[in-house]
């Protein structure tokens, strides 16, 4: 049984555990896995707390996001920026991208190869 095709702005709203997806945005292709608004902001906050000089800004992403209509961005941990063979950084990071700036999109992660 076939799934049903779901939207770039439904995967942001409610990707699914372990969910990739490549978009193209301002000439850059970045790869990886989608992660929920919530998470993204709780792992920016853990890093802020852990930082001595930035630690006060953790507090900026400790309070609710604020949910005014549709998604206006993708959330990426474990991601990569593509850059002809190689994956920057290589062992992932997190990226937010806003959906209005992606001009293609695909489900999945790409790798890098250099065969």
């Amino acid at each position: 049984m076939r799934r049903p095709r779901r939207s770039r702005d439904d995967r942001a709203v409610r990707p699914e555990q372990s969910e990739s997806l490549t978009v193209v945005t301002s000439g850059a292709v970045i790869t990886g896995r989608l992660a929920l608004a919530a998470t993204r902001r709780q792992r920016v906050s853990d890093v802020l707390t852990n930082s001595a000089r930035l630690g006060e800004f953790a507090a900026v992403f400790d309070s609710p996001a604020k949910k005014d209509g549709p998604p206006t961005h993708l959330h990426f941990h474990v991601a990569r920026i593509l850059q002809g063979t190689l994956g920057i950084p290589e062992e992932g990071g997190m990226y937010r991208v806003a959906i209005e700036d992606v001009s293609a999109w695909t489900g999945g992660d790409f790798s890098c190869s250099d065969h």
